[in-house]
């Protein structure tokens, strides 16, 4: 039978990973579909410097993405450029001229999803978007078949490879922060610019499209509280573990009668939790539904082969689709304010909270810190010392009762000041236990 014709753009580790799997992988690929999946085209800005999988038969070379658009044998275009602006561009104007578009842009799809999806669906085009969440974990498939006859109470993610990286590594090796993000950067596992990563943006963006599937809500990144893991240091999972937890960037999308919170930010976990588990680079998700009870996600979050799984698996599902004669879509970005689940404020959330300090020892300092929290009607449920010689930079943990971000952000807001304070409290959920 004829191929469907495929055109790639962008050649990093994402899309070079997707060419060696079309390559190596293409009779298996053939039988599965009934056809073939040819890559006509690839386009990157050093595309003459590329060694090509063997198998692909001399596809066409470019510099230029237009001419993989503009190009009349081409069906499927695969945008794997990254970033917002040239991206964008390429979307659009593949859909303004029919093509359909499989993307690995979860930056793109959290911030303009919504406007991507009604273009396609005008031009009657497939948007497909399962690479841009979490790798080689199907969860866009998930949330959109697999389990979408459920109403999704709760969704709570370990989406960031690299953050999940360096905590694992400060758990069990008891290094700094600074220098396990030395370490991962040497490995790849970081970028020379890690902020993306380690100051939490890249999961937002994941969290706000996975957020949009699961409860069927317009989100965009600026409803998601969040905060990174820079302040994450080898004597918090000692006092984690104390408390029998340990300490996970997790993203969390939870419904409530007012609405829906949504965070991203280091929280303690039970060591019990299924999610506590989850180390090195990897990505997990749980998901509470309230009919179907719970479902867990695991596997690898990142990389060439994982990720390009996924684009492959999206460019035959396309391409199936434009044999068949696509059916009739409704965008997951679709939706109006609903009410329901409609992003309410983080200062609404209800939360035990950990609570680190750092300071000058002195007489007193416990009895004003009380007095901060009593002034908000916080309750204390312990107070924590591990052993420590130097009482210039003394460290402690105060755990507080169930009680509002609110109130906790008064609360700090009233230490502010207290001269013997050597930097800024540490606050951090206390997340109830987890299946």
């Amino acid at each position: 039978m004829q191929p469907v014709n495929v055109g790639v753009i962008g050649l990093g580790n994402v899309g070079s990973g997707a060419l060696q799997i079309l390559a190596e992988n293409a009779d298996q690929i053939s039988q599965k579909l009934g056809f073939p999946l040819r890559v006509a085209a690839v386009c990157s800005r050093n595309v003459a410097d590329k060694t090509l999988p063997s198998g692909l038969n001399s596809p066409l070379r470019t510099t230029n993405w237009r001419e993989i658009v503009d190009h009349p044998e081409i069906q499927i275009v695969a945008e794997l450029v990254g970033g917002t602006t040239v991206a964008r561009e390429i979307i659009c104007a593949a859909a303004a001229k029919g093509k359909s578009v499989v993307t690995a842009n979860k930056e793109l799809m959290a911030l303009m999803g919504a406007e991507l999806w009604d273009q396609a669906i005008a031009s009657q085009i497939n948007l497909a978007m399962e690479a841009s969440v979490a790798g080689g974990i199907p969860i866009h498939a998930v949330l959109r078949e697999g389990i979408s006859g459920d109403r999704i109470t709760a969704l709570y993610g370990i989406l960031n490879g690299t953050c999940n990286y360096i905590l694992t590594e400060i758990e069990q090796r008891g290094a700094a922060f600074a220098d396990v993000l030395r370490e991962a950067q040497a490995a790849g596992y970081a970028e020379a610019d890690p902020s993306a990563d380690v100051d939490g943006m890249d999961a937002r963006s994941k969290l706000a499209i996975l957020s949009a599937l699961a409860f069927g809500e317009r989100i965009v990144p600026s409803d998601i509280y969040m905060e990174g893991i820079r302040r994450i240091d080898p004597i918090d999972f000692g006092y984690a573990h104390m408390l029998k937890h340990t300490i996970r960037l997790i993203c969390t999308a939870r419904q409530t009668s007012q609405g829906l919170i949504l965070s991203v930010r280091p929280s303690l976990l039970p060591q019990s939790a299924i999610l506590a588990n989850v180390r090195g680079a990897y990505n997990a998700i749980w998901v509470k539904g309230f009919y179907g009870a719970d479902t867990f996600y695991y596997g690898r979050g990142a990389g060439p082969h994982p990720t390009g799984v996924a684009v492959v698996s999206d460019l035959m599902r396309v391409a199936r689709e434009i044999r068949s004669g696509s059916p009739e879509r409704v965008s997951p970005f679709a939706h109006a304010r609903l009410g329901e689940y409609q992003p309410i404020s983080i200062a609404l959330q209800q939360s035990a909270y950990y609570l680190r300090f750092r300071v000058k020892d002195r007489p007193g300092i416990i009895a004003e810190l009380a007095a901060a929290l009593a002034a908000e009607k916080i309750s204390i449920e312990a107070v924590l010392q591990l052993p420590e010689a130097n009482a210039a930079n003394l460290p402690f943990v105060i755990t507080v009762e169930p009680t509002s971000e609110q109130s906790v952000q008064n609360a700090l807001a009233r230490m502010a000041k207290m001269e013997f304070l050597v930097e800024p409290p540490l606050a951090m959920p206390i997340e109830v236990p987890l299946a």
